[in-house]
């Protein structure tokens, strides 16, 4: 396979700094946010995307929900691109992908600030940001499933971020994962292959890895401070006893 290239994110799930850093340490390009299941609130996120921008790294957030206002502020704070939750299909998609880019491509707001530098714009520069910002809707209902081609066609959308967990919970599979899964999970990846858009999911295991090598994934979202905290921590534990105490 011809592979693209692929941009590694850490998956923050706490306003935790130092993940920042380390992101940049260990040669991200990003860090991508998740306001939808992680303890944040507004100027967290903004802070850990200036952070990000300071540090040269791209930033994505995961937004709590899938409305406008939730979409809007970290574009405001400057985030590279918003990845949105339970896109119910083509209709809905078309709606909350729009909230991402200007007119005439979408209906984003207007507003000032960081996105901005603190003064005005032109029409260049709404072209530009439109350029910029990257929408990523998520595939996690079976409507989106469904439509995942048509999603792909619309222009505010720059491709995909798949919600595994969730999908399989609304094929009816009650979180036990099998084949029916990975078909789904190769089908969106070939429809993006296919649009030339992004295909992303976050990506946890040496199973996700080998998974993501074979079906061309394109965004990597890894890991998150939390687990990562866990797994460390665990690690030292574990070593600390067995060499001890020689348990």
């Amino acid at each position: 396979m011809n592979r693209s290239p692929v941009t590694y994110t850490l998956w923050l799930a706490s306003a935790n700094a130092v993940a920042v850093e380390a992101a940049n340490i260990h040669g991200c390009q990003g860090i991508t946010i998740d306001m939808e299941h992680g303890v944040f609130d507004r100027s967290d996120v903004d802070r850990l995307i200036l952070l990000a921008r300071e540090s040269g790294l791209q930033s994505f957030v995961r937004v709590a929900e899938p409305t406008r206002i939730a979409v809007q502020h970290p574009l405001d704070s400057g985030a590279t691109g918003v990845i949105i939750p339970h896109v119910d299909g083509l209709d809905h998609a078309r709606e909350l992908t729009a909230y991402a880019k200007y007119p005439p491509m979408g209906d984003r707001s207007v507003g000032g600030g960081r996105t901005f530098g603190y003064g005005g714009s032109d029409e260049a520069f709404f072209a530009a940001e439109n350029v910029r910002v990257r929408c990523y809707p998520m595939v996690e209902t079976v409507g989106a499933l469904e439509d995942v081609e048509a999603i792909l066609a619309l222009d505010c959308v720059d491709g995909i971020f798949l919600g595994p967990a969730d999908l399989n919970m609304a094929r009816g599979r009650k979180g036990v994962f099998g084949a029916a899964d990975a078909e789904d999970r190769s089908h969106v990846a070939e429809a993006c292959r296919k649009a030339g858009k992004v295909f992303g999911m976050n990506v946890y295991t040496i199973e996700d890895m080998e998974a993501s090598r074979d079906i061309g994934l394109t965004f990597a979202a890894l890991l998150d401070d939390v687990a990562a905290l866990l797994d460390g921590y665990g690690r030292v534990v574990s070593d600390a006893r067995r060499i001890i105490e020689g348990a």
